[in-house]
């Protein structure tokens, strides 16, 4: 398709129950809640919505299934003022939206999940509209948290990475971001979709799973990253961690960007922050930006999320969160 503009995300459309407890408590044990809220989650709508809020000019399409019920409804009213078109999120009946119940320790901003897969377990290659779709960029979030898309056939390829490659062959940029479980599946579901993955952003436990390394130094990070790319990743690998994101490119290209030295209360919470950091990411692939900007980028949109307890609700403005960069020194001593 000529003339491609746009960010479409495809994926997990999650509910959020946010509860800031005071500690995490041992089992058998009571831990108090502070505070609780409700947040659209999952990596679809997180990115979308951060890149809405960062003042983005090119239009963004919400893929997904839905259930039919309040936060399904909660959902797409939400999406809609952001100007953010969602005739491909679809509502499946007879059962819930996804939820996760989200357990964020106040003192540390450290969160735990429990998650039901509701809707999204129906998400599948039908609801993807590759003939009709005019996006530049297909971010797909997360693989290992989408039921059929995970399912692995009798040739040994998931049927994500057939996704994937059918949105390759259409002419889409592909983005690729991955949940932290099931890590003994990641590596016969994840590494077939790599051929036809442009940009593949995931943290440091992920691209532990998919490569067997313990990614504690700036080296097993840079090994990690360039076993990804020979098996298969087209563009660049981009790994990020508490202490910063590192990056690198199949034309030998690397950066390390570390992540801010923070006041006190400046972290609210940490939910979301990692798919701030995808938001950055895939905003430099739509606009072609080199590795240094895309992980300044990526670090700065992070670092903004950290501002307030929801996934979504600290993103501002592409400038704004910029101006984080200057504010703040960057972190030393990790790398």
């Amino acid at each position: 398709m000529v003339g491609r503009s746009g960010v479409a995300t495809a994926g997990n459309w999650i509910v959020d129950r946010i509860k800031t407890i005071d500690q995490w408590p041992e089992q058998d044990t009571l831990a108090l809640v502070l505070a609780e809220s409700r947040a659209g989650g999952g990596g679809a709508y997180n990115v979308l919505v951060d890149l809405a809020q960062m003042g983005v000019e090119y239009p963004l399409f919400a893929i997904g299934c839905v259930g039919d019920d309040g936060d399904g409804r909660y959902i797409a009213e939400d999406l809609a003022p952001r100007g953010i078109d969602t005739r491909w999120l679809q509502t499946i009946a007879g059962t819930p939206t996804s939820y996760t119940e989200v357990m964020a320790v106040a003192e540390t901003g450290r969160r735990t999940f429990f998650h039901h897969y509701g809707a999204n377990a129906a998400f599948g290659p039908e609801h993807l509209p590759f003939d009709q779709l005019p996006a530049r960029v297909l971010h797909l979030a997360y693989l290992l948290l989408l039921r059929r898309l995970d399912e692995v056939g009798a040739d040994g390829v998931s049927v994500g990475a057939r996704v994937l490659q059918d949105a390759a062959t259409v002419g889409l940029r592909t983005s690729l971001d991955l949940v932290s479980a099931q890590p003994e599946r990641a590596r016969a579901v994840v590494r077939p979709a790599l051929p036809f993955v442009d940009q593949l952003v995931i943290n440091e436990l992920e691209a532990g799973a998919l490569t067997g390394r313990r990614l504690e130094s700036l080296g097993a990070l840079r090994d990690a990253a360039r076993e990804l790319l020979e098996a298969g990743v087209r563009q660049r690998v981009i790994i990020h961690l508490a202490q910063g994101g590192y990056g690198a490119t199949a034309d030998g290209a690397e950066h390390w960007q570390p992540s801010l030295r923070l006041p006190d209360g400046f972290v609210v919470g940490a939910v979301g922050a990692g798919d701030a950091f995808a938001a950055g990411c895939v905003h430099a692939l739509h606009e072609g930006w080199d590795l240094e900007r895309s992980l300044r980028t990526a670090v700065a949109t992070a670092t903004a999320c950290l501002r307030h307890p929801t996934t979504t609700g600290g993103v501002g403005l592409l400038a704004d969160n910029q101006a984080l960069l200057e504010a703040h020194p960057p972190l030393t001593g990790w790398a």
